[in-house]
């Protein structure tokens, strides 16, 4: 992708500020999603950045701020109604349902996004992930770890987003599947759809980014196309405590 972004943002967050009790951890941040775009979150941990991705999705509220997508305010809305407008983030930590099969929780992903128990649609997945297909009966419980992150993307692919959101998709896995899944995000946003990364591995997540925010302490210290991210001394400070 040439540095320019599309005109028109999918996504529009602007001064979200999110507080657990009194304790506030995201202070006041703006940022930008458009379709086709594959967008990073880079910083340190406990910088706000899965707080923000939360507050996206409808999980925890916000403080103040406004969330727009498509044009459509989203403050106040269910996270059943945020996945139903096109946003579907697939959460940190390998999350499936254990006692099902495979099958049976990408089925799951179908439900919110009013396709209920819609099989044609595994059928792209299984092209996509070609070792779920190969596990479809088998339960969820009988995975790999990284199996099991595979499983909880085709879980949210299956759904249809416009706008599919990462969150650390690599904890504790290994490189291999770590590229998978991101060679994977990546031929998605080639087609159309929007990609929101927050990731620690920070050059496979520039390899395959097109923009970049860096987040420091609850705050966008810098933004820009991942090229220039690189060639600043920003990245290090911000992300490895560097002066």
């Amino acid at each position: 992708m040439a540095n320019q972004r599309p005109c028109a943002p999918l996504l529009e967050v602007r001064d979200v500020r999110v507080a657990y009790g009194k304790a506030e951890v995201v202070h006041g941040i703006s940022m930008d999603v458009r379709a086709g775009e594959f967008v990073v979150m880079l910083g340190r941990n406990g910088a706000g950045k899965s707080s923000l991705l939360h507050a996206i999705s409808g999980l925890v509220p916000m403080r103040t701020g406004t969330v727009r997508f498509e044009g459509r305010d989203l403050g106040g809305a269910r996270p059943r109604d945020i996945v139903k407008a096109g946003i579907i983030q697939v959460l940190e930590g390998h999350r499936v349902f254990h006692t099902l099969s495979v099958e049976d929780n990408l089925l799951i992903g179908t439900y919110a996004a009013n396709s209920r128990g819609d099989r044609g649609k595994l059928g792209r997945i299984y092209e996509l992930f070609p070792e779920l297909a190969e596990r479809r009966h088998q339960m969820a419980s009988r995975l790999s770890g990284g199996q099991q992150q595979i499983l909880a993307v085709g879980q949210g692919l299956i759904g249809d987003p416009k706008l599919l959101i990462l969150d650390e998709p690599s904890g504790g896995l290994a490189p291999m599947v770590v590229d998978r899944i991101l060679d994977v995000a990546s031929d998605l946003c080639r087609s159309g759809m929007a990609i929101l990364l927050v990731e620690q591995l920070v050059e496979k997540a520039l390899r395959h980014a097109h923009y970049g925010y860096l987040v420091e302490t609850g705050r966008v210290a810098a933004e820009a196309f991942v090229d220039e991210l690189r060639e600043g001394d920003l990245l290090q400070r911000v992300y490895l405590g560097g002066h």
